[in-house]
């Protein structure tokens, strides 16, 4: 008899493409590949790529692009009815909404992919429920996967979850499958790479900042941002003051074309002052593109020697490390070679299998 897992809809409701819900899609494509396993997903509609291929009762009649909350708030009735339905053994919901705590009634494991909001408060609204919603998740999960040594340490100092409760499963990606690209129309010749959200934790403003100071020595380099939506008024405003809007452009990229903006760029840069993981570093890692990250304990764990650290909180130290990867095409090389080797470390295999065995674990 097959162990069945739920699924709730959080995040499918509310990504079209992002990395929590890609987690999520290749758990269930994993699941459709064992005879041991099943699932369910609490999802009626959506416009979610990664779970496209599955036939959703009500797929096109609630369209999250023109009604998100209207779509949001069906499949979360949905999804209520599933975990009272009680016909699964695990719940995994993909998001922290606790509203299916007291109608679970079955074993219960959250992902924590990372406790950014707990460790920098400062950079978030005072009210955002979100580290509220995630201690109530924490302390009635039976099971918990941290995604890497750094979110295990940061769960432990920052909550009071009994630490034989959480296991430790890295990420993993497909490095045996052909990366698949899509070419971005009228990107510059020569760019650096800055992908997802541009908020505070983010570091954008350093990034941005660090770029304006070499701007003008490399005049024909210029700087993609992908990800993290169209840019905001505070975005559009600061490049303005910095006088380069002629040198940074935003690309609304696909999987498919993100691996190309990887691919055609200089390098990719990620200043976060903290990550829970860091996926974009093996996403470069597969499109054989150099990587500088900021010097943080996640990303020193999860790209070793394949990358070049910066200390995130002194643009000097950004600016003397972007112009020494620019100018030294062997380093780049390099850092490629070693992102190569170290992509071997994280096999979606291993992760996926470790994820099924901790599902098994609760039965």
């Amino acid at each position: 008899m097959s162990i069945k897992v739920l699924f709730d809809h959080q995040k499918f409701s509310t990504q079209k493409y992002g990395g929590i819900s890609r987690y999520f899609a290749n758990i269930i494509h994993t699941i459709k590949q064992s005879p041991d396993y099943d699932y369910s997903l609490g999802v009626l509609t959506c416009n979610n790529h990664y779970i496209k291929g599955e036939k959703l009762a009500l797929q096109g009649l609630g369209n999250v692009l023109s009604a998100p909350t209207r779509a949001y708030k069906i499949n979360q009735l949905y999804s209520k009815r599933l975990i009272e339905q009680n016909n699964y053994d695990v719940l995994h919901p993909t998001y922290y909404d606790p509203y299916f705590l007291e109608k679970a009634r079955k074993p219960i494991v959250i992902t924590i992919h990372d406790m950014t909001y707990e460790r920098l408060p400062e950079y978030f609204w005072a009210l955002d429920p979100l580290t509220y919603q995630k201690r109530l998740n924490i302390e009635r999960a039976d099971k918990i996967i941290a995604i890497s040594e750094t979110t295990k340490a940061d769960l432990i100092k920052y909550s009071n979850v009994d630490p034989s409760k959480i296991s430790i499963v890295y990420h993993g990606i497909d490095f045996d499958t052909t990366l698949d690209t899509t070419p971005v129309k009228n990107l510059p010749g020569n760019y650096i790479l800055f992908v997802g959200d541009r908020s505070g934790y983010k570091n954008f403003y350093l990034f941005l900042n660090a770029f304006k100071q070499i701007s003008s020595k490399y005049k024909e380099i210029n700087v993609v941002l992908t990800g993290g939506g169209n840019l905001g008024i505070a975005d559009i405003e600061f490049i303005k003051r910095l006088n380069l809007e002629k040198r940074v452009m935003h690309v609304n990229a696909t999987d498919e074309e993100l691996n190309f903006l990887y691919q055609n760029a200089i390098t990719f840069v990620y200043p976060s002052l903290h990550e829970g993981f860091g996926l974009p570093i093996l996403e470069a890692f597969m499109a054989k593109c150099s990587v500088i990250l900021s010097d943080t304990d996640c990303f020193r764990e999860i790209g070793s020697d394949a990358a070049v650290y910066f200390n995130p909180y002194q643009i000097d130290d950004l600016v003397a490390t972007l112009e020494k990867v620019i100018n030294d095409s062997g380093l780049r090389s390099l850092l490629v070679e070693n992102g190569l080797k170290r992509l071997k470390d994280f096999p979606i295999k291993k992760s996926m299998d470790e994820t099924l065995a901790i599902y098994k674990s609760l039965l």
